[in-house]
C-alpha cells in the first residue's frame, strides 16, 4: 500500500430512502359496484447501514464517493398490495473506524467487528393504504397516508488503526527499519525526519505459527498533543494498540528524558493510554560496546523500575528474537521475562 492510499479522515453524506405513499384505491370488479377501500401500503425507504470489512484497511474509496443514498419505497397498490421497499446501501468500513456527527463531532458508534452492522440512517416508514382507514361510520374512505420523508445526515470518519503492537518514537528512531525488520512490511525509510507520513502496518510472525499486528505510527515531537508535527493526525492509532513499544535510540543524548516526554504527550492527549502495557526498547544498540552497555543498564535500571526495556539493533539483527518474545508474552497476558 502506497502511502498516498492511506485516507485515515473523511467526510461522507448519507441520505435514506423516502417511504412510499399508502393506496386511495377503491375496489371495482364486474358485478361489484362498490366493493370497498382496498389501498395497500407503501414501502420503507432504504436505510443506509455501515459494515465493518476486515479486508478493509483505509478509507481511501471515499476520496471518490462521498455521496450515498439508499432507494425510495414505492407506492401501495390495489388489492392491499404493499409497495416494494427501497434498496438498502451498504457503506462498507475498515476495522477500527469511528463515526462521528460532523456537525456535533459527537460519536455515534463504532465499528469494530467484521460484518458488523450499524443503522446510519433509518429509511422513511411506507403510508397505509385506506382501508386501515375504514370503519363503521367512513365505509369508503378516499384517502391514505403519504409515506414518510427520509432523512440526511453528515458524518465523519476516522480510522484508528487496529494492532496489537503500536510503534512510539521521536522522528528517525528507527520505528521504520524496526518494522521491515521484525516483519514483511515495506514502509519508507531514510536518513531524515518525519519519512513516515502515515501509519504502517506490519504482521509480526512469531513461534508455531503464531502472529500479531504491529502498527509504526509517525514519529512524535514534543508539543504534539496541541497539534504541533503531525498532531492529532497520528496520535489516535495509538488508541487502538494493546501494548505501546517506545524506540529510543541509543545515541540519544538523554535516553530517560525523551521517554519522559512521549510519555507527557501521550498523558496531555488521553491519559488513559498511559493505562496500556510499556516496552522500552534501545535502537541501534551494535554502535555500543559491553562495557559501555553495562553502564547504561545500571542508569536505566534506576530511571526504568516499572518499565521495562531492552536492547536491540534492527541492522545487525540482535534481540529481535528476544523482543518477539516478550511482546508475545505482554499481549497474552504472561509474565514478563525479568530484566
Amino acid at each position: 500500500m502506497t502511502e498516498g492510499n492511506f485516507v485515515d479522515y473523511v467526510k461522507i453524506h448519507a441520505e435514506s430512502g423516502n417511504g412510499g405513499k399508502g393506496s386511495a384505491h377503491l375496489h371495482r370488479e364486474k358485478y361489484v359496484a362498490k366493493g370497498g377501500p382496498d389501498g395497500g401500503d407503501g414501502g420503507r425507504g432504504g436505510h443506509v447501514i455501515i459494515r465493518g470489512n476486515e479486508n478493509l484497511w483505509t478509507l481511501v474509496s471515499f476520496k471518490f464517493k462521498k455521496h450515498f443514498r439508499a432507494g425510495h419505497g414505492e407506492h401501495g397498490g390495489k388489492q392491499r398490495s404493499t409497495g416494494a421497499d427501497g434498496e438498502d446501501i451498504y457503506v462498507d468500513v475498515p476495522l477500527g473506524t469511528v463515526i462521528k456527527s460532523t456537525d456535533s463531532q459527537e460519536t455515534l458508534f463504532e465499528i469494530t467487528e467484521h460484518g458488523q452492522e450499524k443503522m446510519l440512517v433509518e429509511g422513511g416508514m411506507g403510508g397505509r393504504g385506506n382501508w386501515h382507514f375504514k370503519t363503521s361510520t367512513n365505509q369508503t374512505p378516499r384517502y391514505a397516508q403519504p409515506g414518510i420523508p427520509g432523512q440526511e445526515i453528515d458524518v465523519t470518519l476516522e480510522l484508528k488503526v487496529l494492532a496489537d503492537v503500536g510503534l512510539v518514537g521521536f522522528p528517525n528512531a528507527g520505528k521504520s527499519t524496526l518494522l521491515s525488520v521484525i516483519t514483511s512490511a515495506k514502509p519508507k525509510i531514510a536518513d531524515y525526519e518525519f519519512t513516515t507520513l502515515k501509519p504502517n502496518l506490519g504482521i509480526v510472525q512469531h513461534r508455531d505459527f503464531q502472529s500479531f499486528v504491529m502498527a509504526d505510527i509517525p514519529g512524535i515531537i514534543e508539543g504534539a498533543a496541541e497539534g504541533k508535527g503531525l498532531g492529532h493526525y497520528f496520535l489516535r492509532h495509538i488508541e487502538r494498540n494493546a501494548t505501546l513499544l517506545f524506540l529510543i535510540p541509543a545515541d540519544s543524548k538523554d535516553i530517560s528524558k525523551e521517554y519522559d516526554i512521549l510519555i507527557d504527550e501521550l498523558r496531555r492527549y488521553n491519559p488513559e493510554l498511559l493505562d496500556k502495557e510499556k516496552l522500552v526498547v534501545i535502537s541501534k544498540s551494535d554502535m555500543l560496546d559491553k562495557e559501555l552497555m553495562d553502564e547504561m543498564r545500571e542508569e536505566l535500571d534506576k530511571e526504568f523500575d516499572d518499565v521495562p526495556y531492552m536492547f536491540i539493533s534492527s541492522v545487525a539483527q540482535q534481540g529481535i528474537t528476544e523482543l518477539k518474545d516478550r511482546l508475545w508474552a505482554m499481549l497474552n497476558d504472561n509474565k514478563v521475562l525479568e530484566k
